[in-house]
C-alpha cells in the first residue's frame, strides 16, 4: 500500500525468538520433537536464493504444525503460504532494491510449473492459464526502506526514507546497510544523543530523520572510518521485519504490505496447477517492485487485460469495519471509486460462498491498480487484500484473513 500523505535482517548466526518458556510448556511435553523441530528449522536456509534465516518462535512452529495436520482444512494451502511469507520477509526488498526478491518469484514460479517473465523494471509476470477477459492479479514485493543520505562528524548516518517509512515507526530498530561493493553491515536506528539518562530532553524531541542515525556495529568514529568500510551516499538500509507467527494464528511483521499479499498470490498459483482447476478467465500474476514509490504498475501491463485486481493489504482501524481476520473489499481510496461493477461482482463473490469480508473506504492510500490507470490503462480494476492493522509500522493480520483473501480468489476466478 502506498501512502498518499504529505528484508529481512541477515543476521550472520541464526535468529530465534528467545520467547517465554511458560506457555509452551504443554505443547512441549505434548509434541517433544518440537524443540529439535526448533533447532532445525532455525538453522536451515528458509530464505530461497538469499539465504537469509527465518525468524522462528514457538508459536510459529506449533501453528505450521497443525496447519500441516490431516484434516485441517488449511493444511495444504495456508501452510504452503506462511511458508512463503516467511521467505519473502526474509529477503530485504526495499523498493529500488528489490532484485534478490524477483529473483526468488521466479525460481518459485518455475517450481510450481509455470514461466514467469521479469520486466524491464525488475517486476515479474506469469500466466496462470485459462481464456477470455484477461484479468491481471497484482500483489508487489517492494517495501519502505532508506538510503544513506549523508555521513555525519560522527561517522554516524542520517538517513533518507524510500516511501512512506516514518522515524517514529523504525526508531531504535535495527537495520543492514547494503553497500554496493563491500557487503553488508547492520546498525541500529537511534534518535541522536539516544541515552534517557544523558538526554534531558529525550521524550520531548519530535523524531524527525534528519534528527536521527544510524549507530553502525562497527568500530568507526569519522567519515573516514566509515567509508574505508565501503559505506557510501546511497546506500540501501533495510529494517529487520521481526516476523513471527503466533499460535494463535496472528501474523506479526513489518512489510506484510504487501508480501502478505505476494504469498496469497502464490498460493493461489499452486492451488491451480495443483488442482488442474481452470479459471473461467485468462489470469495474469504481476509481482510489481515499485508500488511503495508511486509507480508499481504503472507499465508492464499484458496488452490483452481487460480487468486489474491489486491485491494489498486492508486497512483496519478507526472508523473500518475490516479486521485482521477477514478479507476487505476497497470500494474508494484516495484516488476515488473503485470500478462499481467489480466491487459488486467481488462483493457478491464474498456472500455466495460464506466468506468473512468487510467493504470499506479507505482514507490514505493508493494501489498498483490506480497507478495503472493513472498511466492510461483502459481497464476495469479492483482493490481486496487480508486486513492488516498498523500499517507502514510493525504490522499485525492473521491467518484467516490470508484464507478469506485466497477464497474470495478462488470464488471470483474459478
Amino acid at each position: 500500500m502506498a501512502e498518499r500523505l504529505p528484508g529481512a535482517y541477515p543476521l550472520r548466526r541464526p535468529f530465534v525468538f528467545r520467547l517465554s518458556e511458560a506457555p509452551f510448556r504443554e505443547e512441549r511435553e505434548r509434541m517433544p520433537s518440537l524443540q529439535a523441530q526448533k533447532r532445525r528449522l532455525s538453522n536451515r536456509n528458509l530464505g530461497g536464493t538469499t539465504g537469509f534465516p527465518v525468524p522462528l518462535g514457538w508459536g510459529s512452529l506449533y501453528f505450521l504444525q497443525e496447519l500441516r495436520k490431516e484434516g485441517n482444512s488449511l493444511h495444504q494451502e495456508m501452510s504452503y503460504c506462511v511458508e512463503q511469507l516467511q521467505k519473502l520477509c526474509a529477503i530485504h526488498s526495499p523498493s529500488g532494491k528489490t532484485d534478490e526478491a524477483a529473483a526468488y518469484l521466479m525460481e518459485e514460479l518455475t517450481n510450481l510449473g509455470y514461466a514467469p517473465e521479469e520486466t524491464r523494471k525488475g517486476g515479474v509476470v506469469a500466466c496462470l492459464g485459462g481464456e477470455g477477459d484477461p484479468l491481471l492479479l497484482m500483489a508487489h514485493v517492494d517495501t519502505l526502506g532508506a538510503v544513506v543520505a549523508s555521513i555525519k562528524e560522527n561517522g554516524r548516518l542520517v538517513l533518507s526514507p524510500v516511501g512512506g517509512l516514518q522515524p517514529e515507526n523504525c526508531e531504535a530498530e535495527n537495520c543492514v546497510i547494503r553497500t554496493r561493493f563491500d557487503g553488508d553491515y547492520t546498525g541500529t536506528l537511534q534518535l541522536n544523543n539516544a541515552s534517557v539518562h544523558v538526554n534531558g530532553d529525550y521524550g520531548a524531541k519530535a523524531r524527525k530523520f534528519e534528527d536521527m542515525e544510524v549507530v553502525i556495529d562497527e568500530v568507526t568514529s569519522s567519515p573516514e572510518e566509515t567509508r574505508k568500510l565501503g559505506i557510501e551516499i546511497g546506500d540501501f538500509v533495510c529494517f529487520d521485519p521481526r516476523t513471527v507467527i503466533t499460535k494463535s494464528g496472528y501474523i506479526k511483521s513489518r512489510f506484510l504490505d504487501d508480501k502478505l499479499s505476494a504469498a496469497i498470490l502464490l498460493a493461489y498459483a499452486k492451488e491451480l496447477k495443483e488442482s488442474g482447476a481452470v479459471p473461467k478467465r485468462k489470469i495474469y500474476l504481476h509481482f510489481t517492485v515499485y508500488e511503495e514509490v508511486g509507480h508499481g504498475a504503472s507499465a508492464s501491463v499484458p496488452a490483452d487485460v481487460t480487468e486489474i485486481l491489486s491485491v494489498d493489504m486492508g486497512c483496519v482501524g478507526d472508523g473500518l469495519r475490516c479486521t485482521e481476520r477477514e478479507v476487505s473489499i476497497c470500494a474508494k481510496d484516495s484516488g476515488g471509486p473503485y470500478n462499481d461493477a467489480v466491487v459488486t461482482a467481488l462483493v457478491k463473490a464474498a456472500r455466495d460462498n460464506g466468506i468473512a469480508y468487510a467493504v470499506d473506504v479507505y482514507p490514505h492510500y493508493g494501489s498498483d491498480a490506480e497507478m495503472a490507470l493513472r498511466a492510461g490503462y483502459d481497464v476495469r480494476h479492483g482493490l481486496i487484500g487480508a486486513g492488516v492493522y498498523a500499517s507502514h509500522g510493525y504490522e499485525r493480520s492473521h491467518v484467516e484473513g490470508a484464507e478469506n483473501t485466497l477464497k474470495l480468489l478462488k470464488a471470483y476466478t474459478l
